[in-house]
């Protein structure tokens, strides 16, 4: 009776387990998907003028306009697009009329053209979305500072490095881009949405896990019979 016993709350808390992830899982794609809605109406909005202390918990994701001149101070950011190959985000330094120094992504360079890519230019309008990227962690290497080589997007250190002001505006538009530097405006794409498989995963393995108890607990009523 004791392995009977044991054997069903054996199961009965696995299943419980499993279910419980499962639902975190749907809970987690419903705010994901409320995020991607939110974000998707947020980026398509119409252009304002930079705010003049922009937040990110209120301005993320914001469509701004700005004008002056890119300086010729960038960093490259390592990257690779599909289809093109190695490259790097260009994260350049644009002076505004009133003297305010701001990060544009100005976008993707293929590896072949960043010794030849200068930068510079003047009377430059850019339109594009605030961004405070995070995609540092531990095994981010430290950015090469002799060859203006960086390994993230984000854009505190990048704004020390380059005297700005620590957030970035990703360019959807730039007067001053030509082939081959590639704008990437900010999209939905750039959020990961697998919540509805691990779910499916966890409710999988959940009936997995019944269907074996029922399994040891008839083998166990059979052996005692």
């Amino acid at each position: 009776m004791g392995r009977l016993i044991g054997a069903g709350i054996f199961g009965i808390v696995g299943v419980a387990i499993l279910m419980s992830l499962g639902f975190w899982q749907v809970r987690r794609l419903e705010w994901k998907l409320d995020l991607i809605a939110h974000v998707e109406a947020r980026v398509h909005e119409d252009p304002v003028a930079l705010p003049a202390e922009p937040a990110p918990e209120r301005d993320r994701f914001l469509p701004v306009t700005v004008s002056g001149r890119f300086t010729g101070e960038a960093v490259h950011v390592l990257s690779s697009i599909e289809g093109i190959g190695p490259g790097s985000r260009v994260i350049a330094v644009l002076e505004t009329a009133g003297g305010r120094r701001v990060l544009v992504d100005r976008g993707f360079l293929p590896e072949s053209a960043r010794a030849a890519f200068a930068g510079a230019a003047d009377n430059v309008a850019v339109t594009g979305n605030l961004d405070w990227p995070a995609d540092t962690d531990a095994y981010t290497p430290a950015p090469d500072l002799a060859h203006g080589l960086w390994f993230s997007r984000e854009a505190a250190p990048i704004a020390r490095a380059l005297n700005a002001e620590p957030f970035l505006i990703v360019a959807s538009h730039d007067s001053a881009a030509a082939p081959p530097l590639v704008t990437v405006p900010i999209s939905t794409a750039i959020f990961r949405n697998d919540h509805l498989e691990y779910a499916i995963t966890w409710f999988l393995l959940a009936a997995v896990w019944a269907v074996m108890t029922f399994a040891l607990l008839w083998r166990i009523q059979r052996s005692k019979a």
